[in-house]
C-alpha cells in the first residue's frame, strides 16, 4: 500500500527542492541563504548541489514544474515572494497534479491496483467513485461473514443458490451492483462462497434490486433466501412485505409490486427502517424465493441472520 502523499514526499518534494536550490544558487544565493529560503539544512543544500539527491525525470521534465521553479526562484531572489508565499504556490501545484494529473499517474504506477479499478477518482474526494465502490464491496463482504458465520444459514439457501448484493448510489445496470460471482450454495450444511465479491456478476438478485429501486424503493442491499410461509410471516412482523408474480418478467413484476405498496416505497415500516421484503411463491419451472432488501448488504444479512 502506497499513498499519494508518499509519492509527494519521496519523489516530488526532493526533486522540486533540488531544482529550487540549483536555481537560487545560479542567482547568487549562498548555501546558507538557500537553506533559509527553503527551510532546509545547509547539509541538505550541499547534497542537492552535489547531485546526491535523485531527481525524478518526469517531474523535472514537466513544464509546469519548471515554470514554478523559475517563478518562485525569481520571486525569492527579488524579495517579492516570502518563503510562505513560495510554499503556497508549491502546494497549489501539488493539489493540481494530484487530480488526475502527473502525481496521480505516478501514484497509479506505485499502486497498480488503482489503475485496475477502471473508474475515475480523486484521492482527496470523500465521495469519489473508487471510494464508493470499495465501500460497497466491503459491505458485501461484511454481509457474507454475517451469514456464513451463522449456524443454520445454509438451510435458508434456495436450490438456485443465494447471493448477497449491494448497488452503487444511482445504479442503473447490473454492472453497478456488487455481489458474489456465481452463488452461495449449501454443501453438507455449510454455505460455500465461490469467490470474492465483484461488480456485474449477479443477474438474478441484481435485477430484483434494480427494479425495486426504479419503482421508488431506497434499499441498496439485498439477500435472497428460500421461500417458506413462516419466513415471510417472521419478516413481515418487522418489515413491509410485497408479493410479485413470478410468471411476468422480473423487472416489470417487481416494479409493479413495489409501486403498488405505498407503505414500502415511503419506507414507513413503523420502526423507520428502509427495508422491504419481496417474495414470489413459485410457478412452473420457477422456484419460490424471498428477497430481503435493506439500506446495505450488511443490513440485509443481519436481518436474514435473525431468521436462524
Amino acid at each position: 500500500m502506497r499513498f499519494i502523499e508518499e509519492v509527494v514526499v519521496d519523489e516530488f518534494l526532493p526533486t522540486v527542492r533540488s531544482m529550487l536550490a540549483e536555481d537560487l544558487r545560479e542567482r547568487g544565493f549562498t548555501q546558507r541563504e538557500v537553506a533559509d529560503a527553503l527551510g532546509i539544512s545547509q547539509s541538505a543544500v550541499s547534497k542537492y548541489a552535489h547531485g546526491d539527491v535523485a531527481r525524478h525525470d518526469r517531474i523535472v521534465g514537466d513544464e509546469r514544474v519548471r515554470e514554478l521553479v523559475e517563478r518562485v526562484g525569481e520571486g525569492l531572489a527579488a524579495g517579492e515572494m516570502t518563503p510562505v508565499a513560495a510554499l503556497v504556490e508549491i502546494e497549489v501545484l501539488i493539489r493540481r497534479l494530484e487530480e488526475g494529473d502527473l502525481l496521480a499517474d505516478l501514484h497509479e504506477e506505485a499502486m497498480p491496483a488503482l489503475a485496475d479499478a477502471e473508474v475515475e477518482f480523486s484521492v482527496h474526494d470523500p465521495d469519489s467513485g473508487l471510494r464508493e465502490r470499495e465501500r460497497v464491496l466491503s459491505s458485501v463482504r461484511r454481509g457474507l461473514r454475517t451469514l456464513t458465520n451463522a449456524s443454520g444459514f445454509a438451510g435458508l439457501i434456495p436450490n438456485v443458490g443465494a447471493n448477497v448484493a449491494e448497488c452503487l448510489d444511482g445504479a442503473k445496470t447490473i454492472d453497478d451492483v456488487a455481489a458474489v460471482p456465481g452463488r452461495l450454495v449449501d454443501v453438507k450444511g455449510q454455505a460455500m462462497v465461490p469467490g470474492e465479491p465483484e461488480f456485474g456478476v449477479s443477474e438474478h438478485v441484481a435485477t430484483v434490486l434494480l427494479a425495486a429501486r426504479e419503482a421508488g424503493a431506497t434499499a441498496r442491499g439485498a439477500v435472497n433466501v428460500r421461500y417458506a410461509p413462516e419466513t415471510v410471516e417472521a419478516l413481515g412482523a418487522s418489515h413491509p412485505t410485497v408479493e410479485f408474480d413470478p410468471e411476468r418478467p422480473t423487472s416489470e413484476a417487481v416494479a409493479d409490486a413495489v409501486a403498488g405498496a405505498e407503505r414500502a416505497v415511503d419506507g414507513s415500516s413503523g420502526d423507520g427502517e428502509e427495508t422491504l421484503v419481496l417474495y414470489q411463491t413459485g410457478a412452473v419451472g420457477v422456484e419460490p424465493i424471498v428477497y430481503v432488501l435493506a439500506p446495505t448488504a450488511a443490513d440485509a444479512a443481519r436481518i436474514v441472520r435473525g431468521l436462524v
